[in-house]
């Protein structure tokens, strides 16, 4: 209902909102239940963005087919990437990830005929489609394709970390060597949950291209990885939900702050250095540690009826 009650500019905030929500949400996968850091995670974001706008420019594909397909393309190159990243652990896995996102950065800047060079790709169209796929062109009526991605996007992820493949990505979080002890193929989980995240990373990025209308080289650059980092750990790493809250959170403080500092980076730093000290549960270990004091109805119901029964 929120486009019937919020003006534009918060609609587009929102919006944004969703779009980095799925993508702090992807990274999840890779941080919070494989425990693979990565620090290049804007590669997955960034080639997604160029590669739907690429397509929306230069081909007649409508959007809502450009979109899937450059997902599919980033989890394709993620493959490679994965490959070679998975051959080491720890921070050397952390480092080739920026790497490949850096070597990504040179290449678009630099490949001007295709990607812009730093001007990147401006004026990217939302075309309609058959079908009366015409209805997400709208600003509203893509803030529900978003909506409707980013949940589609979460209950399929919650499958899958509750599914055997998800028991097999715990037990490499928890004990690696254990893991590999009992027979599984614990590089090639390492690989597949990379590529299935630089998947929905693409994805998020995908969706950022025609709701921007633009796609530049900052869309790839190290500082958006860190960013997206900073959502999972202060949203909650493990949670999926988590780094939903937390995208919001860092946008909404953001917002705020640049409206009264140009140094709005510097107390945001504060901000997550308070949470990294006093709840690194982050914003959803919060949210559960309140509900379970206070109990759920049933419980508060079944504390009632032992009460009277006393």
């Amino acid at each position: 209902m929120a486009p019937l009650v919020l003006p534009t500019y918060s609609m587009t905030l929102l919006t944004e909102a969703l779009i980095l929500g799925l993508f702090a949400m992807s990274l999840d996968l890779m941080v919070g239940y494989t425990r693979l850091i990565s620090f290049g995670h804007a590669a997955s974001y960034g080639f997604g963005a160029y590669a739907c706008g690429w397509l929306l420019l230069h081909t007649s594909v409508p959007m809502l087919f450009a979109i899937p397909l450059a997902a599919l393309l980033a989890g394709i190159i993620a493959i490679g990437i994965a490959w070679v990243c998975t051959q080491a652990s720890g921070v050397s896995f952390s480092m080739l990830t920026l790497a490949f996102a850096q070597l990504l950065y040179a290449v678009a800047y630099k490949w001007t005929s295709v990607t812009g060079g730093s001007d990147g790709l401006a004026g990217i169209p939302r075309r309609p489609g058959p079908f009366a796929l015409h209805l997400f062109v709208s600003r509203n009526g893509f803030y529900y394709l978003v909506l409707l991605v980013l949940l589609a996007a979460f209950l399929f992820c919650r499958a899958l970390v509750r599914s055997p493949f998800g028991a097999v990505l715990r037990g490499i979080r928890e004990n690696e060597a254990k893991t590999l002890a009992l027979g599984y193929n614990v590089r090639g989980y390492k690989i597949a949950i990379v590529a299935l995240s630089y998947a929905l990373g693409g994805l998020a990025g995908a969706l950022y291209a025609p709701f921007a209308g633009f796609a530049n080289t900052e869309l790839l650059f190290w500082l958006l990885s860190g960013q997206v980092l900073i959502m999972v750990i202060i949203g909650g790493a493990g949670t999926l939900i988590g780094p939903i809250l937390g995208a919001a959170f860092f946008l909404t403080i953001e917002h705020q702050l640049s409206n009264y500092t140009e140094a709005w980076a510097l107390f945001f730093g504060l901000i997550f250095i308070g949470f990294v000290m006093f709840a690194p549960e982050g914003i959803w270990g919060l949210v559960r540690t309140r509900f379970r004091r206070r109990g759920s109805p049933a419980e508060l119901e079944y504390s009632r009826g032992v009460a009277r029964a006393r």
